[in-house]
């Protein structure tokens, strides 16, 4: 060891008696850890298993570690054994006794025999390399703890990594060969669906995620910062939850598939519906059209297009999807074709309003006519002659084909302000007061 520092007091039995009460108290409790870190799961689990990367390094320190600790409990054990033999020889401990149990208890003597696989492995309080050490008891414990610490938590990363993702991973490919098989009856291939492809790249990932795991369990483990306490961290799941996330995806995706099969026909129905009433309105606007040509003169008439044979394709296609049970396909083409179908019964409508607007003008035109015409007979100005004159030219421009708007509005505007008038004075301006103070006022 070198130059030692001065001899310490020797103790007197009292101190001796204490000291072995507390070291054989000590001799105990690492005996107890000692066993049960022998006996963990996750030891036996680190011994069988066929190793690699930053797991297979740090097993290899820890495993040198436990056999050097056992090499340090045994001369721990050694040096105690023989301080109890020599406080045991008498009652009352001579000095020789006495000065024995100092050396033993408190010295520097015990002399620890390493393997070369230990020595060479494990880190020592001397460093590396060699293959015997001197410590005291005290010195000693503070060793065998700093190993059982280090070694402890490597123990613990492992076997709680191992205890945590691989059944995790196996219940998320229990779950993902139920999704396949799913998919399979839907149509979703790979190569033919995204999702399809994305079940592929699920299971390639999660074969591999587990072999890694099980060689390699340390490259998955997040140590806690700041935390002192063996296994102190939790697993890395990032790669789990990610491909989890990505499972529930394609689980979306199926269940669309699943309710495009179950509502297929409805749909189909719907939509054929939906282009028949469009066709219909079209047809509806051709021939409005030409009532308007023949009716109305001087007006512009939009023209009117044909059905879309385009969306009678697909809707053909879609019907084809459907008896080869082609879900994966039916389900964005109904989507599509749905949305197109509205529009297309829109563009309809709307073409059929604007067709159809100079028919609307007139029967406004004719309405108004007829009601003020009624409101001239309830004034008793039926058979008023001008009135009668003004209301025949009107009446044969709205009634008669072709119709020029444009003179017919203002036929009806000068009827409409001679009955204006002629009802001035015998009826109040609507929404005004009644003047009663006379002429002069």
């Amino acid at each position: 060891m070198g130059v030692t520092g001065p001899p310490e007091p020797v103790m007197d039995r009292d101190e001796v008696d204490r000291a072995l009460a507390r070291l054989g108290a000590e001799h105990e409790a690492i005996e107890t850890s000692l066993l049960a870190l022998q006996d963990h799961a996750g030891r036996r689990l680190l011994e069988g298993a066929e190793l690699t990367g930053t797991t297979k390094e740090r097993w290899s320190t820890a495993d040198a570690s436990i056999t050097l600790l056992w090499a340090y409990f045994d001369a721990y054990t050694d040096a105690l054994r023989s301080a109890r033999d020599i406080r045991s020889r008498r009652r009352w401990s001579s000095r020789e006794d006495l000065v024995d149990l100092t050396e033993l208890l408190r010295g520097a003597g015990i002399t620890v025999a390493g393997s070369a696989t230990a020595a060479a492995n494990a880190p020592t309080l001397t460093g590396t390399g060699r293959l015997s050490e001197r410590f005291s008891l005290v010195a000693l414990v503070e060793r065998m703890n700093e190993l059982y610490a280090s070694s402890l938590d490597m123990v613990v990363a492992a076997d709680a990594v191992w205890s945590a993702l691989p059944a995790r991973i196996d219940l998320l490919a229990a779950e993902l060969q139920r999704t396949r098989q799913l998919a399979h009856s839907v149509g979703v291939r790979p190569g033919e669906h995204p999702a399809g492809d994305d079940l592929e790249r699920i299971t390639r990932t999660l074969s591999t995620l587990r072999q890694q795991v099980i060689s390699d369990p340390l490259a998955f483990w997040v140590p806690t910062k700041g935390s002192s306490a063996p296994g102190g961290g939790r697993p890395d799941t990032t790669t789990y939850d990610r491909e989890a996330r990505a499972l529930e995806d394609v689980r979306r995706e199926i269940d669309a598939v699943l309710t495009v099969r179950q509502d297929a026909e409805t749909r189909l129905v719907r939509l054929r519906d939906v282009l028949s009433r469009a066709d219909r309105t079209l047809a509806e606007a051709r021939s409005a059209r030409g009532e308007v040509l023949a009716k109305i003169a001087a007006s512009e008439v939009p023209a009117v297009s044909g059905p879309p044979t385009v969306l009678q394709e697909q809707l053909a296609t879609a019907a084809e999807y459907r008896r080869h049970a082609q879900w994966h396909r039916l389900s964005p083409l109904l989507e599509a074709l749905e949305e197109k179908a509205e529009d297309e019964l829109l563009r309809a409508r709307e073409s059929l309003t604007a067709v159809t607007a100079p028919l609307a003008v007139r029967a406004e035109l004719r309405g108004r006519l007829d009601a003020y015409k009624a409101k001239v007979a309830r004034h008793g100005l039926a058979e008023d002659p001008f009135l009668i004159e003004r209301y025949d030219a009107a009446r044969r421009m709205l009634w008669s084909a072709p119709c020029d708007l444009r003179v017919a509005e203002e036929a009806v505007l000068r009827y409409q302000r001679a009955a204006v008038d002629l009802l001035s004075p015998r009826v109040p301006e609507q929404g005004g007061p009644t003047d009663r103070r006379g002429p002069h006022a």
